[in-house]
């Protein structure tokens, strides 16, 4: 009796314990991811895989808010206005942060300004594809046809200033071929067009593009990396080919309103990275193609500082605008 007893109140204090940490969970404000990019694509995903291994370590509901638009500007305008108590976070890729300050002369935020870097979360390599209708099944074939046509080529991308942008301007500085630029208005239409041939292909993020190289409506001739990804182990490089400094690698990161304490961004990054290292988001990486390069904020901030330079300098020498 006395055994049966005791296996009750154990029990009984282990549903106790279970309830407060949940009322606990419930009774703390819930934080809130802020993203750069509408539901549905990469960095939403990212942003909801992210959200659910975060819970619990904050102790509290994440949640996600999509606020796309202004390449990045609308959600970081939103952001920087919350309050620095660590409960509302900025999602951002590379072009709201060492891009546009450089693009934009009269941006309505300042990345250094307003915001703290908490972690880098992941990063993407930009990949060369052409429709499957193209008669070029490598690099050098593009090239030759770039070549051998009065107006050269055409390359689609997700915008004027965009990482794909700038991975097309550096593939035309190294090989001196005819491209011609055609900026849309976000990456899924200029998608949709490559597949249909109506342009000459595409340069993108890894993460969107391998389903339709799959389903065998894109083909991908060539990784803007320095090494091969491991989901797409047939494609060169273009250090392989000979073509030099063609290098783009998006990266996505998380960061926190200034005024934001230490302790507090110290306690968030402790949190990203383990988020991180969970089985969704290594699934969520292997599936993607994506490489998870967590990290402190020190280094953070030394790869937005050489990117912004990177990217600066190269805006500025292509004379890249954009209509304000």
């Amino acid at each position: 009796m006395t055994k049966l007893y005791n296996a009750l109140l154990r029990k009984i204090a282990l549903g106790l314990c279970l309830g407060t940490a949940a009322l606990a969970a419930q009774a703390a404000p819930p934080t809130t991811i802020v993203v750069a990019f509408p539901p549905g694509g990469p960095a939403d995903t990212l942003a909801r895989v992210l959200a659910k291994e975060l819970e619990p370590s904050l102790g509290a509901t994440v949640i996600v808010e999509n606020k796309p638009g202004g390449n990045g500007a609308i959600a970081a305008n939103f952001a920087k206005r919350a309050a620095p108590d660590g409960r509302t976070l900025f999602l951002s890729s590379a072009g709201a942060i060492a891009i546009n300050p450089t693009l934009y002369k009269h941006l309505s935020y300042d990345p250094a300004k307003d915001f703290l870097p908490i972690s880098l979360l992941i990063s993407t390599p930009e990949v060369l594809v052409v429709p499957e209708s193209s008669k070029a099944h490598s690099v050098e074939q593009f090239l030759a046809m770039a070549k051998s046509k009065p107006d050269g080529v055409t390359l689609s991308s997700s915008g004027i200033g965009s990482m794909p942008h700038m991975a097309i301007s550096l593939l035309r500085i190294a090989t001196d071929a005819k491209i011609l630029h055609v900026p849309y208005k976000g990456a899924a239409p200029a998608i949709r067009d490559t597949v249909a041939g109506q342009v000459g292909g595409f340069f993108g993020d890894i993460s969107g593009l391998l389903p339709f190289i799959h389903d065998h409506k894109l083909r991908a001739i060539g990784i803007a990396a320095d090494k091969r990804s491991p989901r797409l182990p047939e494609v060169p490089t273009f250090d392989e080919l000979g073509i030099k400094h063609v290098h783009a690698s998006n990266w996505y990161g998380i960061f926190a309103p200034a005024g934001t304490s230490a302790a507090t961004i110290a306690t968030l990054n402790k949190a990203m990275v383990t988020a991180m290292k969970s089985q969704a988001a290594r699934h969520y990486a292997d599936t993607s193609g994506v490489e998870i390069s967590t990290g402190t904020p020190a280094q953070f901030q030394q790869l937005i500082d050489n990117d912004s330079k990177k990217w600066g300098d190269l805006i500025k020498a292509e004379h890249i605008t954009v209509n304000e």
